[in-house]
């Protein structure tokens, strides 16, 4: 097979000029073609005035090594790599017991689903509900101010990724990224997020997709167990031997694969009290930004911002300020909502949200500020979970102590001045906005790196700083506060234990995620011998 890139292809021409392109490209006749395959597509929005779309195809054709002998020197036209996935030979030490899989977002769902296919029958504790059920809870909350402690945006099945944008891409060059995009195209998303250069699925197809992993799971032998937080981890002489669960019960198990996410700020503090090593690791806090969709697109777009094939349009964008700290958008929801997302009772905290469609009216991002231990005022491992606790309270007593978040117009922050009345961009923020000054629930010097962000970002796309563009506080969740230390075989100080996925402070996103999970699960299946026959043993 040949991988030929830099086929351009216009808005208005159909899919059959791709096949044209591909034969000009190549100097074949079509007999010669034996079939091909898209395998990216982006879009070229740099030159306003033409924009097209760009496609990297893989072709089986006759004679490819003549083919290749001819182009050797052009870079657009090489051999295509093999993408296949190889699972890993398993190892000799026999399991007493059922490995187990604490947290059922990406990380725990791919590393459950690897250990299933290859016949280890894991087993799978999640505090939260499942995903149907944790839908309802974070509906209710949305609308009545009532939270779920243990059910929320944050926590159940498919982690704080299932109510997000469903954003599938990722910085890191890994042949399991393709992995995880494969299989979640079995279990019900769009074929397209396999060549799409930024592909998503969106929050309602997302649900879907989770429920349908873990159906595969369970068929494979595996087992999901809901509204089963784990409390406890059993260690004797540096081993584990097992997990402790809703306080009172209790499991024998010789391998815990950890997943718990970035908000399992218990978690997090029953780990430090077993002496597992964490350590306080730097993240992003801010706010989000709403504007009109139509704006962005008009921005990126130009006279294409209506053409039926663009879709909504995006933005990524970046500042570094004199004073050394950096500013960045971030998780970028075109056409889609500001949703609640807090977790513990007496704080705010906002993320994004988009449907497969983002057709909403408004696109939002995160707003962010880096920060690092140093801000933090405390050496302690867990200072990070209280730096992130002071600013999510202080957002809450600032709207009123209702779950309201506080909100203020682009124009009146850059001015600091109060906000009387929102403009045209209308919150989406479901429970509800207090208008407020977000200086008193931010640290000074992320006030003013927004500030100089925001000034600098609408040299780059044009209305970003518009007057009445809406900011919505506080954003604290970006990533994990902590990370829990692990060796070279993905292990903890506690041998048995296996940290994995954003919450240990490995990944950021829901592919990285997952592919961290299949990481730390490989690691486990090189170990130990599976418990039964496994799909491809």
């Amino acid at each position: 097979m040949i991988r030929v890139s830099g086929i351009k292809i216009t808005l208005d021409q159909d899919e059959a000029a791709i096949k044209r392109e591909l034969l000009t490209k190549l100097k074949i006749k079509e007999k010669e073609l034996v079939e091909y395959s898209i395998f990216k597509c982006s879009v070229d929005a740099r030159k306003k005035d033409n924009v097209f779309f760009v496609y990297t195809i893989d072709a089986v054709i006759n004679n490819e090594d003549k083919i290749l002998k001819r182009f050797a020197r052009d870079k657009d036209v090489s051999s295509s790599p093999d993408l296949n996935y190889e699972y890993t030979k398993p190892g000799d030490i026999p399991l007493k017991n059922r490995p187990v899989i604490i947290g059922t977002g990406p990380a725990g769902l791919f590393a459950g689903l690897i250990l299933a296919v290859m016949g280890y029958r894991p087993l799978l504790l999640e505090r939260g509900s499942d995903v149907d059920t944790r839908t309802e809870a974070v509906r209710t909350f949305w609308k009545t101010g009532k939270l779920d402690t243990e059910c929320n945006v944050q926590f159940g099945e498919g982690g704080a990724g299932t109510f997000s944008d469903g954003k599938l891409t990722t910085l890191i060059r890994d042949l399991r990224c393709r992995k995880v995009l494969e299989e979640m195209v079995a279990a019900g998303a769009p074929a397209e997020i396999l060549y799409a250069h930024k592909p998503h699925v969106g929050t309602d197809v997302l649900r879907e997709v989770v429920k349908n992993i873990r159906q595969r799971i369970i068929s494979l032998g595996g087992d999901v167990c809901f509204n089963t937080k784990v409390t406890d981890i059993k260690v004797e002489q540096g081993v584990v031997t097992g997990v402790e669960f809703n306080g009172e019960a209790f499991i024998d198990t010789e391998v815990v694969l950890l997943a718990v996410g970035h908000s399992a700020r218990d978690t997090f503090k029953m780990l430090y009290d077993k002496g597992i090593r964490i350590t306080p690791k730097a993240f992003s806090i801010g706010v989000r930004i709403e504007h009109p969709q139509e704006l962005i697109n008009q921005a990126q777009y130009k006279q294409f911002a209506h053409h039926s094939k663009l879709g909504p349009a995006e933005y990524k964008l970046s500042y570094h300020s004199p004073s050394g700290r950096s500013a960045y958008t971030f998780c970028m929801c075109p056409g889609g909502l500001v949703v609640a997302a807090a977790s513990e009772e007496g704080g705010v905290v906002t993320n994004g949200m988009s449907e497969h469609a983002r057709n909403a009216n408004n696109a939002n991002s995160a707003l962010l500020v880096g920060v690092t231990p140093a801000d933090y005022g405390s050496e302690h491992p867990l200072a990070g979970v209280e730096f992130q606790r002071q600013w999510e309270r202080k957002a809450f007593e600032l709207a009123g102590a209702n779950y309201h978040a506080p909100a203020q117009l682009v124009g009146d922050f850059l001015l600091d001045r109060p906000s009387e009345k929102i403009g045209h961009v209308e919150p989406s923020y479901r429970k509800g906005i207090t208008l407020a000054e977000l200086k008193h629930c931010l640290p000074p010097y992320v006030v003013e790196t927004l500030r100089e962000a925001i000034l600098d970002f609408d040299k780059k796309l044009k209305g970003f700083a518009i007057s009445d563009a809406v900011l919505t506080g506080v954003e604290t969740r970006s990533s994990s506060p902590v990370r829990i230390e692990r060796n070279e075989q993905r292990q903890s100080n506690i041998i048995g234990l296996y940290p994995a996925g954003e919450g240990a402070g490995y990944a950021g996103g829901i592919v990285s995620a997952a592919v961290d999970g299949i990481r730390v699960a490989e690691a486990i299946i090189a170990k130990y011998k599976p418990l039964g026959d496994g799909t491809y043993v």
